[in-house]
């Protein structure tokens, strides 16, 4: 039996009808004015060579390059998050990544102006000594020559809060040295130094390097020590007792996990940053999480429900409209 006449043309009038509206979308998509991308220049401050910041500040600007081509992103290393923090807030740089124990620390000018656009990930302290070393606990670095990292670095800001946390003074107690993640290993490893003090996340591109050809461990920094950390302040509310996974760095832990802190890191920016450029950003930073990710892998931690709070910085009125569109 044949379908009646009437059917057919019914079934054609049906399909020419469909193709005119897919046609007539695509057109509509086409012509219809798009939002384009915001274009100028912009700096990133990020961290030393060897160390996280810096590799994760790579990464994004080819993040941000996809997005917005016409956006040039010039990185500036630095010696870490103070001096992060003091570039963002005097102009120097747009944008950085920054330990929140370092923004609540930081009273110089433009202070009032520093916002977030987003929560990242945790960075651990690592306190590296040789395998061989008598050193087993952050009293036995008396008398030692210690890396405290830069002088502008977040890691000098900890270093020294936990050298007093177990009774020493930073500057008489041990011979400190301005060695961060750049120039510890090496100087570790030449037996220039003891010990050195490292934060960032895991795991870090320079003591992956270390570890292939050269045996150290990590001296644990007890929840007993934390305790008396906090019992220094207000700002030493961001150090949480933690745990370094056993796997963060295999061939050196053998499965062993580690006693020590953490400390949330914030991409920071300042309020008189064009609120759709800093939308677009933020967009960004939460998109390529996973493919950062793959490279960093601290970057896997950045998570949406956790990215908005970026105590002790107001969120950037941009960050808020870029959260406030996704909110389920």
């Amino acid at each position: 039996m044949f379908p009646a006449p009437h059917r057919i043309g019914a079934h054609r009038v049906l399909l020419a009808s469909t193709a005119a509206l897919v046609v007539l979308g695509l057109l509509t998509w086409w012509l219809w004015p798009r939002e384009q991308p915001p274009t100028g220049t912009i700096t990133i401050s990020t961290g030393p060579q060897s160390g996280v910041y810096h590799d994760y500040g790579e990464r994004l600007r080819t993040a941000i390059a996809r997005d917005m081509p016409g956006l040039k992103v010039e990185l500036l290393t630095s010696d870490g998050s103070q001096q992060n923090v003091t570039r963002v807030a005097g102009g120097e740089a747009d944008l950085s990544i920054a330990a929140a124990d370092a923004v609540e620390s930081y009273e110089g000018p433009g202070r009032g102006r520093l916002r977030g656009l987003a929560r990242l990930y945790d960075d651990y302290v690592q306190v590296v000594v040789p395998h061989s070393s008598d050193i087993e606990n952050i009293s036995d670095l008396k008398g030692k020559r210690v890396g405290v990292g830069g002088e502008e670095s977040g890691v000098r800001l900890i270093a020294t809060r936990v050298l007093k946390a177990a009774g020493l003074d930073p500057e008489k107690d041990i011979v400190p040295k301005s060695d961060s993640i750049g120039t510890a290993p090496d100087r570790l490893r030449n037996g220039e130094i003891d010990a050195f003090f490292w934060s960032g996340g895991l795991p870090t591109g320079g003591l992956v390097d270390l570890a292939q050809v050269y045996d150290f461990r990590f001296i644990p920094i007890s929840g007993d020590l934390v305790t008396e950390l906090h019992a220094q302040g207000e700002t030493s509310r961001y150090y949480r007792s933690s745990v370094m996974p056993g796997d963060a760095y295999r061939s050196i832990q053998q499965g062993a996990p580690v006693q020590t802190l953490t400390v949330a890191n914030l991409l920071v920016t300042r309020s008189d940053l064009d609120p759709r450029l800093t939308e677009w950003l933020t967009r960004v930073v939460i998109k390529s999480r996973d493919n950062i990710g793959s490279h960093v892998h601290a970057a896997q931690l950045v998570d949406l429900r956790t990215a908005i709070y970026t105590d002790p910085l107001p969120l950037h009125e941009g960050a808020r409209r870029y959260y406030r569109s996704v909110k389920p």
